[in-house]
C-alpha cells in the first residue's frame, strides 16, 4: 500500500510517515521500512504509541535503543542527491494496518493499527515486540483498554482516548497517595454534599461561597472520606475527577472538536455506571464555554444527563458569578441543588490552620508557634477587609514561613556587615601599601590588627552559622521521612495490611521521633549556650510584619495590645482635636 494519501489516515499516523523519509537521509539510507516508522512513533511527543508501550510495562526508551541498534546495523550509502523508496516490509506493514482498519471497523488507518502490524513483522517488528513479550492478544487488550467503545470517526481520535485521564484529576489516587491537605471542618457541608449526591434524580450539588472560603476543600475532603471509606454504601469505592475545563477547550481549533472531547469525557463518566464523580471547579465557565454562533455550548451538553440522573456532578462557584451565568440558564440551575459555604469563624481558622501546621512545617522546614495561628487568624481578619477566611490566614502562615526559610538559606545580617567590612578594609590596605609616609603606615599597623579580628570573627560565624544550618536542615529531613512514613501507615491500614502498618508505626515512625528529638535537642542546646543566627521559629510578629507588608499599617500598631491602645487614646484625640481639652479627656476617659 502506497502511502500517498492523507486522507486514509489519521493525523498522528500521517505525520509519523511523513517523518520518516527524514529519518532515512539522517540515517544515511535509501530505503523506508518498518524501523523508520517505529522511530518516528516513538518520537511523538505525549503519543499513543509511547502511551500503548508504558501501559504494557514495557520502557519507551529501551524499545527506543534497540529501534536506533537496528537502524544503524542497516546498510548506508554515501554521497547526497540519492532518491528515498518505499521498502517491503512498510509496504506490508500498512497493508496489515489497513485489515486492522476493517477489523475494528475504523474510517481510517491509526497509530493502534500500524502497531499491531509489527506483530507480523518478520524484518523488524515481530523479534522486537517478542523480546519484549508483547503478543498480539496482549496488545488488543490494551488497545481496548484505551480506546473503549470508541471507534475511528475522524482524523483526531487520540484527543477522545482515555478522555478522564487527559482532561481530568483524580482526586481520590492524590487522597490515596496522601497529596491533599486535611480537611477541619466543614463536616456539614461534606454531609449535605453526600446526601446530595444520594438522591435519585438532581443528584448534583453545587457549592457557592466567596473566593477563598474552601469549597474545592470540600470537595477534596469528600475525596478523603471515600478513600477511608465513611461514607454511605451509594459512594463506596467512588472515583472523584476534577474536570479540567483549561485543557479541554485549549488547543481545540475547529467547530465542534471541543464538543467531541467533552462528549467523550461524559461518555467516559456514563460508561463507568456511576462509579465516577465529576468535580468542576468554576462551574460557570461551562455555561457558555465553547459556544460560537450556531453551535451547542458545554452547559447544553450536560443538562439531559444532570437531568436523568446518569452523571452525578460536583459544582463550585462564587456568588456573583453564580447570580451572573447560572441564575440566567434556570434549564441549568434548577438540576443543581445548592451547598452554602459560609466564611468560617475566627476560632475554626485557627483549628484550620492547626491542622494544615505540620504540612507548612515540613514544607519550608522551619517551626510554625501557636501564636503565629492566632495571630494569623485574628489579625487578617481585623485588618485585610477585601479578602475571606481561611484562605487570607493560610497565605499570612505560608509567607511568613517562607520569609524565615530564605532567612535561614541566606547568609545572617551580623556576617554580611562584617564581610563587608573586611573587603571595605582589604581595599583600604592595598591603598596604603603604596604610601611611604609615617601616618599612613601607623595607619596601616592598626588596620591590620582590625582586619585579624575582623576574620576571626568572620570565621566563628561562619562555623556557627553553618552548623545552625545543618541542624536545621537535618531536623527537615527527619520530618519530611516522618511524613512519608505516616502516609505509607495510611495506606497499608487502608489495605488492610495490618502487619506493615504495624511495623512502619512501631519500628520506624518511632526510631525517626527519637531521631528528631536529638537534633531539635541540639539546636536548642547549641541556641541556649549563645547568642544564635538563626531563627527557626514562626512567631506572631513575623505575621505582623507580613500583614504590615500587605497593607502599609505600620508594624507597631499591629501588635499594640488593646489596653496600650486605649491607655494613649487620649493623647492620640489630643493631635486631632485642637482646643476641646475637656471634651477629649471626657470621651477619653468613657471609653
Amino acid at each position: 500500500m502506497q502511502p500517498n494519501n492523507p486522507n486514509q489516515f489519521t493525523e498522528k499516523a500521517w505525520e509519523a510517515l511523513a517523518r520518516t523519509p527524514e529519518l532515512v537521509k539522517a540515517a544515511q539510507q535509501q530505503q523506508l521500512e518498518s524501523e523508520h516508522l517505529m522511530k518516528a512513533l516513538l518520537e511523538q511527543e505525549s503519543g499513543l504509541a509511547s502511551s500503548l508501550f508504558n501501559k504494557a510495562g514495557v520502557s519507551v526508551a529501551k524499545l527506543r535503543d534497540r529501534t536506533d541498534e537496528f537502524i544503524s546495523r542497516q546498510p548506508k550509502i554515501s554521497g547526497s542527491g540519492g532518491n528515498v523508496y518505499l521498502g517491503r516490509s512498510l509496504d506490508t506493514l500498512l497493508d496489515r494496518a489497513e485489515t486492522y482498519r476493517k477489523e475494528y471497523g475504523d474510517e481510517f488507518i491509526s497509530i493502534e493499527h500500524l502497531i499491531l502490524g509489527y506483530v507480523k513483522d518478520d524484518r523488524f517488528g515481530k523479534n522486537l515486540l517478542q523480546e519484549f513479550k508483547l503478543s498480539e492478544a496482549k496488545l488488543k487488550d490494551i488497545i481496548t483498554q484505551v480506546r473503549g467503545n470508541n471507534k475511528v470517526t475522524d482524523q483526531n481520535p487520540e484527543g477522545k482516548y482515555e478522555a478522564l485521564e487527559k482532561y481530568g484529576r483524580d482526586l481520590t489516587e492524590a487522597a490515596r497517595q496522601g497529596k491533599l491537605d486535611p480537611v477541619i471542618g466543614r463536616d456539614d457541608e461534606i454531609r449535605r454534599t453526600i446526601q446530595i449526591l444520594s438522591r435519585r434524580t438532581k443528584n448534583n450539588p453545587v457549592l457557592i461561597g466567596e473566593p477563598g472560603v474552601g469549597k474545592t476543600a470540600i470537595a477534596e475532603g469528600l475525596a478523603q472520606r471515600i478513600i477511608t471509606g465513611d461514607v454511605p454504601q451509594s459512594l463506596k469505592d467512588r472515583q472523584l475527577i476534577s474536570l479540567d475545563m483549561g485543557a479541554l477547550i485549549a488547543g481545540a481549533k475547529f467547530r465542534g472538536e471541543f464538543e467531541e472531547r467533552l462528549k467523550a469525557v461524559l461518555k467516559e463518566v456514563t460508561d463507568s455506571n456511576g462509579k465516577v464523580i465529576l468535580f468542576i471547579d468554576e462551574i460557570h465557565t461551562v455555561v457558555g464555554a465553547g459556544a460560537t454562533q450556531g453551535s451547542m455550548d458545554a452547559g447544553n451538553l450536560l443538562k439531559p444527563m444532570l437531568a436523568r440522573g446518569e452523571l452525578r456532578c460536583i459544582g463550585a462557584t462564587t456568588l456573583d458569578e453564580y447570580r451572573k451565568y447560572l441564575e440566567k440558564d434556570a434549564a441549568l440551575e434548577r438540576r443543581f441543588q445548592q451547598v452554602y459555604v459560609d466564611q468560617p469563624t475566627v476560632e475554626d481558622t485557627v483549628s484550620i490552620l492547626r491542622g494544615l501546621k505540620e504540612r507548612y512545617e515540613v514544607h519550608h522546614g522551619v517551626k510554625i508557634s501557636d501564636s503565629a495561628l492566632v495571630a494569623a487568624a485574628t489579625l487578617s481578619t481585623r485588618y485585610i477587609s477585601d479578602r475571606f477566611l481561611p484562605d487570607k490566614a493560610i497565605d499570612l502562615v505560608d509567607e511568613a514561613a517562607a520569609k524565615l526559610k530564605m532567612e535561614i538559606t541566606s547568609k545572617p545580617e551580623e556576617l554580611d556587615e562584617i564581610d563587608r567590612r573586611i573587603l571595605q578594609l582589604e581595599m583600604e590596605r592595598l591603598s596604603l601599601q603604596k604610601e611611604s609616609n609615617s601616618a599612613s603606615i601607623e595607619r596601616l599597623e592598626r588596620l591590620e590588627k582590625d582586619l585579624a579580628n575582623l576574620k576571626e570573627q568572620q570565621s566563628a560565624l561562619n562555623a556557627q552559622w553553618q552548623s545552625e544550618k545543618g541542624v536545621i536542615g537535618s531536623i527537615q529531613k527527619i520530618k519530611e521521612q516522618i511524613d512519608k512514613v505516616n502516609i505509607e501507615i495510611q495506606q497499608a491500614e487502608l489495605k488492610y495490611d495490618l502487619n506493615r502498618a504495624a511495623e512502619l508505626k512501631y519500628s520506624k515512625l518511632t526510631e525517626l521521633q527519637k531521631q528528631l528529638e536529638q537534633a531539635e535537642s541540639q539546636l536548642s542546646a547549641t541556641q541556649t549556650t549563645g547568642k544564635t543566627l538563626l531563627r527557626e521559629e514562626v512567631t506572631e510578629g513575623d505575621i505582623a510584619e507580613i500583614i504590615s507588608k500587605w497593607t502599609g499599617i505600620p508594624i507597631s500598631k499591629l501588635v499594640e495590645s488593646e489596653m496600650q491602645k486605649l491607655l494613649h487614646l487620649e493623647d492620640e484625640l489630643h493631635k486631632r482635636v485642637i482646643g476641646q481639652d475637656e471634651a477629649v479627656t471626657a470621651v477619653a476617659d468613657a471609653i
